[in-house]
């Protein structure tokens, strides 16, 4: 409702903590539960009573911070009955259980499902979280005799980034039998079709067999974090290449798979 003139004081009613009279002294601390008080507006908040009788504020004493000085000094005998401070602008008290909506927060950001709010007074996503997997397998043989980098038939999966700062975790297993007339092969990760993991130097994701050993079959798993910093479809895949005139058999009856997984931060 509407006030015809000044709008009062709203807030919390408190009774300070007891004060003791010295003799001779004029000025005393308020405190409230032991601390300090200073969370008032002005003196005329003030209801003190000395010896049973209502102070004049201003008059009668005056404050300043903490401190409450009488207009006198107090002898031995006074007793400062009670100090009110009425309107206490400053501290509202403790809502009750259920009162406060989000509306009435100063927090920024956007608040909804997807957010939470943060120390630091904003709303924000959560980082670290788990968006989207997706999972491609095949049991399906292969076989790749080439020098060329070459898909691994269903070993390619398209997803498409929820923020453009996300990460792409791209795990996977791959099968792959060497004969015993055969060397080796390599893989690859690509991205479109841009490579973006291989290991030029043979030393991770590179099986390399003496001549003469007997056949062998290989399980090579390996991880990779990429940044693609978009928000439009993207194909990851793995690709395989053959060392000197090799023929591998890929996913000879043994499981290879590739996972991508989407990954807010």
């Amino acid at each position: 409702m509407a006030y015809i003139g000044k709008t009062p004081v709203l807030g919390n009613f408190v009774k300070l903590d007891a004060i003791s009279v010295v003799n001779g002294q004029a000025a005393y601390t308020m405190q409230n539960g032991g601390v300090n008080f200073t969370s008032y507006d002005n003196v005329n908040q003030f209801l003190v009573s000395l010896n049973g009788i209502l102070q004049s504020p201003t008059d009668s004493f005056t404050v300043s911070g903490s401190t409450l000085t009488f207009a006198s000094n107090l002898s031995t005998g006074d007793v400062i009955d009670f100090v009110m401070v009425l309107g206490n602008t400053l501290d509202v008290g403790t809502p009750s259980d259920n009162t406060v909506s989000l509306a009435k927060l100063t927090a920024t950001g956007t608040k909804d499902a997807t957010t939470f709010l943060r120390g630091d007074n904003t709303f924000a996503e959560a980082g670290g979280g788990l968006v989207q997997v997706k999972y491609a397998q095949t049991q399906t043989a292969q076989t790749i005799g080439s020098a060329s980098l070459t898909d691994l038939t269903s070993l390619s999966l398209s997803i498409t980034p929820t923020s453009s700062s996300n990460k792409i975790l791209i795990q996977a297993v791959v099968s792959g039998l060497i004969q015993a007339s055969d060397r080796g092969f390599s893989l690859a990760i690509v991205k479109d079709s841009t490579v973006v993991l291989e290991d030029t130097e043979k030393k991770a994701f590179y099986v390399n067999i003496s001549s003469g050993t007997p056949e062998i079959n290989v399980r090579m798993p390996f991880t990779f974090l990429d940044s693609p910093s978009t928000t439009s479809a993207t194909t990851y895949k793995i690709q395989a290449k053959t060392e000197n005139g090799s023929n591998v058999v890929f996913n000879n009856g043994i499981v290879s798979s590739i996972t991508i997984m989407e990954v807010s931060v």
